[in-house]
């Protein structure tokens, strides 16, 4: 594996000619998805910016062009119609000013009248390497036209750590303020999230406090991508606890979750009516991102990125790393946050195939009715019925357990092979998408969500399916253009 210097991985891109033999390369990677949003090179992370604006659905990542590691980053830009068709618009965000040196890191959206405006953390280091973390704004217009604020709206707080990031502005109309919340660190090592508030977008911020979440103050020692929203006419509280492990998720310390709760912008206080929960209990998924300005329903649309941080893949070999998870429909049922695919998905379904055979397409979708009991599903299995990842229901614990142990590409084996859920109501229904080098299953409905990448050998194209449940299979067409656009 090629050991990335300091210079490489910040090495600033100057022409699209520069990483044009790179895409070419990877373009025929047997892992490159149809409809999943993957980097054009190098490393895809966070999503960024997703927003409803001028009749389309934009949304940004997290992109190093280099190859697969952290280094200097742009925001790359895609749209959409109908969150299902993606196309490649290329760099929208640079890294060039003094605020912004060493990347620019992730954020959010909010559109206005003439334009949308980009929030993100520029990440600038001085020559000793010291980073400095600025909040900084751009204006993206309908004809694409970019104009970046020479200044940045503010600082870092003194009275933090170095580590302040992923700025998520909020207009709250009944204060009619603008709020950013911020990912940040005290200086006793504890994540936490600070404020910012502002009457304008452009001037006029000014520090309002720390959030005060009741029984969260030991909670990890960094929180990333915090965002507090309205669901379902519920206050929700999503971060990204790290530096901390948790019960069944191995020896990952890395996390994406949320908290229902309630939010009082007078006090800062976010007061949980519960627990925190893990948004996704696959082996991948992190830096979840609700779209804005859909406040005429009663459910936010969420992606996430299919991956985690301080983890290797097997396309790293190939220079690339990444990809998005489908964008989901996000409500409140009980007391937990539901999942669902978009029922536009449907529009993907080619030709449905029988599943007699046992063969497995590298891009379908799955349906398996249970008729009750347990149930056994093996995925990417050999043909005799070996390997492959499993998943098994437990009737009598009501437990769904996932384990990709037995894959031939094995990988990330620290962070644990295996991940489970306890389901509220016995098994009833399976919905899986499968893309090349991607899993996501979802539970009865929405209870639970699994994303996990995998990355099937050749001979792994085999499924197995016990007696008491019934499955129907659809080839699935490409939904996402792997244009090469920068």
């Amino acid at each position: 594996m090629k050991e990335w210097t300091k210079e490489e991985r910040y090495r600033v891109l100057e022409s699209p000619e520069e990483i044009r033999a790179l895409h070419e390369r990877i373009e025929g990677s047997d892992y490159r998805q149809i409809f999943h949003i993957q980097p054009v090179t190098g490393l895809l992370n966070d999503p960024n910016g997703f927003v409803w604006y001028g009749g389309s659905w934009h949304l940004f990542y997290q992109w190093c062009p280099w190859g697969a590691v952290h280094g200097l980053k742009y925001w790359y830009h895609t749209s959409s119609p109908d969150l299902i068709h993606w196309e490649n618009l290329g760099i929208c965000i640079s890294p060039d000013s003094e605020y912004d040196n060493k990347g620019a890191y992730s954020g959010s959206a909010l559109p206005g009248k003439d334009s949308v405006c980009l929030f993100y953390t520029g990440n600038h280091r001085d020559p000793d390497w010291k980073r400095i973390s600025y909040t900084c704004m751009v204006k993206l217009y309908e004809d694409g036209r970019r104009y970046k604020l020479p200044w940045p709206l503010f600082g870092p707080s003194p009275d933090y750590t170095e580590h302040q990031r992923d700025p998520k502005i909020i207009y709250v109309p009944e204060k009619k303020e603008y709020f950013i919340v911020i990912g940040a660190q005290t200086l006793d090592k504890k994540g936490c999230v600070i404020i910012y508030r502002s009457p304008a977008l452009l001037d006029g911020w000014e520090f309002a406090g720390q959030l005060k979440v009741p029984g969260f103050e030991d909670f990890g020692g960094m929180w990333e991508c915090p965002s507090i929203e309205k669901i379902s006419g519920q206050d929700v509280l999503l971060f990204c606890p790290q530096h901390i492990r948790l019960p069944g998720r191995g020896e990952n310390t890395n996390h994406s979750g949320y908290i229902l709760g309630e939010m009082n912008w007078d006090t800062l206080t976010f007061t949980p009516s519960g627990s925190f929960h893990v948004l996704d209990f696959g082996f991948d998924s992190y830096a979840a991102e609700c779209a804005a300005n859909i406040e005429d329903r009663d459910y936010a649309v969420l992606t996430a990125w299919m991956g985690l941080p301080d983890s290797s893949y097997p396309t790293d070999e190939e220079d690339w790393q990444g990809c998005l998870t489908m964008p989901r429909e996000l409500t409140v049922r009980g007391r937990r946050l539901i999942q669902k695919p978009l029922a536009d998905l449907t529009a993907l379904r080619m030709e449905e195939l029988d599943p007699g055979p046992g063969v497995l397409p590298r891009t379908c979708e799955l349906e398996i009715l249970s008729r009750g009991g347990d149930l056994d599903l093996k995925l990417f299995s050999h043909q005799d019925g070996s390997g492959g990842m499993s998943i098994h229901y437990d009737d009598s614990r009501r437990m769904v357990t996932v384990d990709r142990s037995g894959v031939d590409r094995r990988f990330n084996e620290s962070m644990g092979e295996t991940r489970e859920h306890s389901l509220e109501n016995r098994l009833s229904h399976l919905r899986i998408f499968i893309d090349r080098s991607s899993v996501e299953i979802f539970v009865n409905n929405g209870d639970a969500v699994f994303s996990s990448r995998i990355f099937p050998t050749a001979g792994e194209n085999g499924f197995v399916l016990s007696d008491n449940a019934s499955m129907r299979i659809w080839r699935l067409d490409r939904a996402v253009q792997d244009d090469f656009v920068v």
